[in-house]
């Protein structure tokens, strides 16, 4: 969708406005996203000086080197200025199709480089030791509710959004209402779940995380706000994602897991040690939902690290002796 301006009218115009009301009706992003770039946007017109009502038209490369050197002068770090300078790079694009920009003044500037830090990965056992955390004796109804979203985080790798978002079953759309983003497939050992991109994806669920649903489904009351949220707080609403955090961080203390665990951990985990057992990067990165395999390599790493762990702790020559 092109929208053009008279010449005279081109500083009056919101093209920002225009721009993020077009992704979110065109493309479709989410309001979090949308909300991300409109931060970003408007911290590039502050620190250009471009004042109230910018002047798009008169931002120029060196504006944007200065900008992105004056992000990483404060302390940003390369991954969030490589983020802005990507919305910015967006927005100049679209806006050149609506202006006679003469050229994108973010193309060829890239972020300063960035350290490549390997995710944190729970070790088996202790992987082992927080699911069984709270497996025995008679677990309340919140017992059972997050023995059930630990199993699943673990078993299936979901990103934390993807669990809090699940449904029971599939609720199809009606009355204005959306149809689910995911759902339980219980008989089929199955979830349903829409990840980035609005990408939807199937993944298995292991055994014991299909014994701890069935237990949770078992008691799990009527949800307050009518939906069939799956994960449900003890308001009886659908679960939030900082409410499995908190949850998982409580229950990992209490485990003696000796490491700090939050929900991307145990996505990590899932991920490290599937590629562990089986050596199938194609595979992990089908589970995991991640569109480029350059993002799923980084578990190889991982897996090289323990392998080199082994060979340390085995190997006959592998240190010197005292």
């Amino acid at each position: 969708m092109e929208i053009r301006a008279a010449t005279g009218d081109i500083a009056a115009v919101d093209w920002p406005g225009r721009y993020l009301l077009e992704l979110a009706t065109q493309r479709q992003l989410s309001a979090h996203t949308i909300g991300a770039y409109r931060r970003d946007l408007a911290e590039l017109a502050k620190l250009a000086d471009a004042g109230p009502s910018p002047d798009w038209l008169r931002i120029s490369h060196f504006d944007i080197r200065r900008c992105a050197a004056r992000l990483h002068a404060e302390g940003q770090s390369p991954a969030s200025i490589a983020r802005k300078l990507s919305g910015w790079r967006g927005f100049f694009d679209w806006l050149s199709r609506q202006l006679p920009l003469e050229a994108n003044p973010v193309e060829g500037i890239r972020a300063p480089r960035r350290a490549r830090r390997l995710p944190k990965a729970l070790a088996v056992d202790d992987a082992v030791q927080l699911m069984e955390g709270n497996a025995h004796g008679h677990p309340d109804a919140a017992q059972l509710c997050n023995r059930a979203m630990f199993e699943l985080l673990y078993s299936s790798g979901l990103r934390v959004s993807e669990l809090a978002g699940l449904d029971v079953h599939h609720v199809a759309a009606r009355d204005g209402a959306p149809a689910s983003l995911g759902w339980l497939e219980l008989a089929a050992q199955e979830v349903v779940v829409t990840g980035k991109g609005s990408k939807m994806r199937r993944v298995p669920v292991g055994a014991p995380a299909c014994d701890a649903l069935t237990a949770w489904l078992g008691v799990r009351p009527p949800a307050r706000d009518g939906s069939q949220a799956l994960f449900l707080s003890e308001r009886g609403t659908r679960v939030s994602p900082r409410v499995v955090q908190l949850r998982l961080k409580a229950h990992a203390l209490k485990a003696g897991t000796p490491v700090h665990v939050h929900p991307h951990v145990l996505r990590h985990s899932f991920a490290s040690h599937l590629l562990q057992s089986s050596g199938d990067l194609r595979a992990v990165q089908e589970l995991l939902g991640h569109a480029s395999i350059t993002s799923t390599q980084i578990y190889t790493s991982l897996d090289f690290q323990h392998l080199a762990a082994v060979y340390d702790r085995t190997h006959p020559r592998a240190k010197k002796r005292d």
